[in-house]
């Protein structure tokens, strides 16, 4: 851990609305920033925002923002004295922060090795039930062999989930319903993990038909104090996608909430967690039970709806956590209260099996109104790259309970007006008048499916 009692400067190892609010935080807090851009990202919102901007590279991920060693040496020229990563590319790269540890440089977010625990999944699980935090039942360690994985099957049962052990994103992932499949599936789910995160290896776990995913907002020093927040449900994903995000949970109640809360700051707490992090679970709707599945060792996408539900900036306390400012007290931050939705506005088109569209953005108007919020870095004349995450606004609603939220989100969509490309606006004003999201119907399947199913009233 760097210890730095001041942090002056900060290159900002990321793009789009992520990085636009990183470097707004960081000025509002007296810090200069600089920007990284790949040459498609020449004239992007963060470019302008920032105090200063460098070219990294070509438009490939992998020749630009990929680059720990480039963006190294921008940071050290242009003598910054700390990294933001955001989300997606180096945000839990466990190489990438022990490099900004050796040189130095204050890697806003947890160390190395907390990093690297969590990321490996069979580590993460051993690391979890040390503090007595329920894990979904699975093998014991990670497998590259075929047959070896095979035998651990006989205890776990069919259906089971192969699960790469680093990374995420739904890649490395496969269901596996009978022993027949197993080889088959095994065999892509490695060359699938390998391909996406150099490292092949896959492990097991038992496998639920139909679950809700939740996750617990965690904020923690670095020293042992921790706080958490109330639920978010991400339920509604596509190919293991998250699309929509809401919180708190229409499923959970008030004793499953304080039991999860108590056991994700059991979690923060024992392993000294520092900056913003999500710990996952998965909820049986039988029997509402819940298991632990993984640890997101940054920031997420969702997380402005507990922002919204707690009138606090995440984002600047990850900041002000770097900079070994005071840590918040519970009691600063609003009691959660009301519903809150995210939509992920995506450059897509739904009718043609969500396939990318990227392309010319020749108009944007998003709404606006009270209780309501856009994040993006998009504006009319804005170039949607073919090159990275299709996503390219966030729409986020609040509102008393979540049937006025919904209307909301429903008002707020329609008065959502673009042109030159497709998104996933209609697909989601379809979905806000589908009987199994009002009714609370929905898992983590139900796009594939159910609602995929149906011809979503075309």
């Amino acid at each position: 851990m760097t210890d730095n009692s001041r942090l002056n400067k900060v290159l900002i190892a990321n793009r789009g609305e992520i990085a636009l609010r990183a470097i707004r935080v960081a000025q509002s807090l007296g810090i200069s920033t600089v920007a990284v851009y790949s040459s498609a990202d020449r004239n992007s919102a963060h470019v302008l925002a920032a105090d200063e901007s460098v070219c990294i590279g070509p438009p490939a991920a992998s020749k630009s923002y990929l680059l720990s060693e480039g963006l190294l040496h921008v940071a050290k020229q242009k003598k910054c004295d700390s990294i933001y990563p955001g989300y997606g590319f180096l945000s839990e790269s466990s190489l990438f922060a022990n490099r900004c540890e050796k040189y130095k440089i204050k890697f806003i977010g947890p160390s190395s090795s907390i990093i690297e625990n969590m990321g490996n999944k069979d580590k993460a699980r051993e690391i979890a039930a040390s503090f007595g935090v329920p894990i979904v039942p699975g093998s014991d360690r990670a497998f590259t062999d075929c047959s070896e994985a095979l035998i651990s099957t006989k205890e776990i049962g069919f259906p089971l989930l192969l699960k790469a052990r680093s990374g995420g994103g739904g890649r490395g992932m496969r269901i596996v319903f009978k022993r027949g499949e197993f080889k088959h599936s095994f065999g892509e789910a490695m060359s699938e993990a390998a391909g996406a995160f150099g490292d092949g290896a896959l492990y097991i776990e038992k496998f639920f038909p139909k679950v809700r995913h939740i996750e617990i907002q965690v904020l923690g020093d670095g020293f042992g104090k921790a706080i958490v927040f109330d639920e978010r449900d991400c339920s509604v994903q596509r190919r293991h996608q998250k699309l929509i995000e809401e919180s708190p949970s229409p499923m959970i109640g008030s004793d499953v909430r304080r039991r999860l809360k108590a056991a994700a700051i059991k979690l923060a707490r024992g392993i000294k967690y520092e900056g913003a992090g999500t710990i996952e679970f998965v909820l049986d709707t039988m029997n509402k039970e819940f298991f632990f599945i993984e640890m997101n060792t940054r920031i997420q996408v969702e997380h402005p709806v507990t922002e919204m539900r707690n009138d606090v900036d995440l984002v600047k306390e990850q900041f002000k956590i770097g900079l070994r400012d005071q840590f918040p007290d519970e009691t600063k931050f609003k009691k959660s209260n009301g519903h809150s939705i995210e939509f992920r506005i995506n450059a897509e088109d739904p009718e043609n099996n969500f396939s990318p569209s990227p392309g010319l953005l020749k108009s944007w108007y998003p709404p606006n109104g009270e209780g309501i919020r856009v994040d993006s870095s998009v504006t009319s004349g804005s170039n949607v790259s073919p090159y990275y995450d299709s996503m390219i606004a966030k729409l986020i609603v609040h509102d008393t309970d979540r049937s006025a939220a919904i209307k909301k989100a429903r008002d707020a969509l329609s008065r959502f007006y673009y042109s030159g490309v497709k998104t996933t606006i209609p697909f989601y004003k379809k979905l806000l008048h589908h009987d199994g999201f009002l009714k609370n119907k929905i898992h983590t399947r139900w796009i594939e499916e159910e609602l995929m199913n149906e011809d979503m009233g075309k």
